[in-house]
Formats: structure tokens, C-alpha cells, sequence
């Protein structure tokens, strides 16, 4: 009887220093683990990032969308303001007729009334031709943003990415290794792409 007491307390006490000794050895192996930093798997190229700072100075559609939209902004600007010189012009007329007493009181007042209504028509012009030109960029700028995204879908077919990212300075991205940048690789894929569609036009 005492013989088995004495094996169950040795088999206790063995048990007991194999408890303490797991515990210990993969408490130091946790700590080690936690103290690592976390590192996203980027080993099987699972995210990478386009820098668009870097595509929209060197993608050709962009580029070619950036100079139709300030063509577009200019003639729209030199047409509103023809239109202004040309009222400009009536003004000084009729300020200079005025003070020769050149017009009677019902002319004057005719004259008053057609120029007050050309400022006004004048005014809802250039209001419309603002909002139409934001409207216009809008448009443009979903057209080059689903561009790109089409073009990715394609790139990415084989899922070798989980995400491309968006990299800008001042962007959430704040920082990321260079090792995944894929702007070249895609930038050159796009303006292939982009070449081979204006030829086609």
C-alpha cells in the first residue's frame, strides 16, 4: 500500500515538472513571437500597390484626357469672353451716347432694359458652362478610374493578388516597400493598351 502511494506521488511530482517546464519553454517561445512584428504574407505577392501620382504623369490617356478637358476650359473661357467684351462694348456706347444726349428717355430706357437682360443671360452662361465642365470632368475622371480598374481585373485574372492598393502622397497609405510597387508593370500594360484602342478609332 505505501509502495503505491509512493509511485503515485513520484508519477504527481513528474507530471507536475513537466507541467512547469511546458509552461515555461512555450511562455518564452510567446514572448518571442509577440516581441516579432506582424508582417502582412506578402511573400506570395498576395497585396501591392499603384502609385497614381506616378500614372497620372505618365499615363497617356490621362495625359491626352487632362489636354482635351483645358482645350475644352479654354474655348469655353474665350467664348464667355468675347460675349463679355462685346456687352462691354454696348455699355461704354451707350454711356457715351447718354452723355452726348444723343437718346431719348424712352430709347435710353429700352436700351438699359436689353443690356440689364444680356448681363443676366450673361451671368446664367457662365453658371451653366461651370457646372457643365464639372460635370464633363466628373464624367472623364470615372471613365480613367474605371479604365484602370478594368484593366486590373484583367491583370489580375490569375488571383496572384488578394489587393491593389492605391498609393498617393498624403493618401491613408502612408508607407509601404517599394518591392511592391507594381506602377511600371501596369502603367506600361495600360499605354500598350490604350495605343492599340486609338489606333483602332
Amino acid at each position: 500500500m505505501k509502495n503505491i502511494s509512493l509511485y503515485i506521488n513520484i508519477v504527481l511530482a513528474v507530471a507536475v515538472a513537466l507541467l512547469f517546464f511546458l509552461y515555461f519553454s512555450l511562455k518564452s517561445k510567446m514572448n518571442e513571437i509577440e516581441s516579432q512584428p506582424v508582417a502582412l504574407k506578402t511573400s506570395a505577392g498576395k497585396i501591392v500597390y499603384i502609385n497614381t501620382d506616378s500614372l497620372n504623369l505618365k499615363y497617356d490617356l490621362y495625359i491626352d484626357m487632362k489636354a482635351k478637358m483645358l482645350d475644352r476650359q479654354q474655348k469655353i473661357g474665350s467664348d464667355l469672353n468675347a460675349k463679355k467684351n462685346n456687352l462691354e462694348r454696348k455699355v461704354m456706347d451707350y454711356q457715351d451716347k447718354m452723355q452726348k444726349g444723343l437718346l431719348l428717355r424712352s430709347e435710353a430706357a429700352k436700351i438699359e432694359q436689353q443690356l440689364v437682360y444680356e448681363q443676366q443671360y450673361l451671368q446664367r452662361l457662365n453658371d451653366s458652362m461651370q457646372v457643365q465642365l464639372g460635370e464633363e470632368t466628373q464624367v472623364e475622371n470615372r471613365r480613367l478610374l474605371n479604365t484602370i480598374v478594368e484593366y486590373l481585373k484583367d491583370y489580375n485574372k490569375n488571383g496572384r493578388y488578394q489587393y491593389i492598393l492605391s498609393h498617393a502622397y498624403g493618401s491613408n497609405l502612408l508607407y509601404a516597400n517599394d518591392s511592391l510597387d507594381i506602377t511600371r508593370e501596369v502603367l506600361k500594360g495600360l499605354n500598350q493598351k490604350y495605343s492599340l484602342e486609338k489606333k483602332k478609332k
